[in-house]
């Protein structure tokens, strides 16, 4: 089952990756036949978006949800995805439970669905949060740098290196 609000965040994404999200997108769908669905839960994040998120469980109420302030994070050039499961837990297709658990195996498939979007976007060269060292483990998030620091890619943002028209940066 498609979901429109994850098309549309696709489309938030740096037009180099979009058509490839897409397709991974695609596949994630065909794989998880059960009672979840995958939802990019983030894409694209404006800078005051990510220094809103970086005061959380420091100047303001929350837990602490992210270590990169604002220019910092590959969000917020579009080229990161953090994942959602939205489970169907009464079984009327409104997809109404968030999880984040990377053991469960919602389809009987034999494989925990978490794993299966892992191998999926490996498959396509991306990079997984849940391969780096704890304590910045980041499970949901993925993603695709071309070879460019945040601090390159910020120094290209602030240099106006961008596709013309837009506000990505020009990788």
């Amino acid at each position: 089952m498609e979901d429109k609000i994850t098309i549309e965040r696709i489309n938030l994404l740096h037009p180099k990756l979009r058509t490839e999200a897409n397709t991974i997108y695609h596949e994630i769908i065909a794989a998880l036949t059960g009672k979840a669905i995958c939802r990019f839960a983030f894409t694209l994040r404006s800078f005051a978006e990510q220094e809103a998120l970086y005061a959380q469980g420091r100047t303001k109420p929350g837990p602490i949800v992210t270590w990169a302030h604002a220019g910092q994070s590959y969000h917020n050039y579009g080229l990161a995805i953090d994942i959602v499961l939205l489970v169907d837990k009464d079984g009327n297709g409104t997809f109404e439970t968030a999880s984040w658990e990377t053991n469960v195996d919602f389809d009987g498939d034999g494989k925990a669905d978490w794993m299966e979007i892992v191998s999926i976007f490996k498959k396509y060269g991306w990079e997984w949060g849940g391969d780096w060292v704890k304590p910045k483990q980041d499970l949901p998030h993925f993603q695709k740098t071309f070879g460019h620091s945040e601090a390159e890619l910020l120094a290209l943002f602030d240099g106006k290196k961008l596709i013309p028209n837009t506000n990505y940066v020009n990788i």
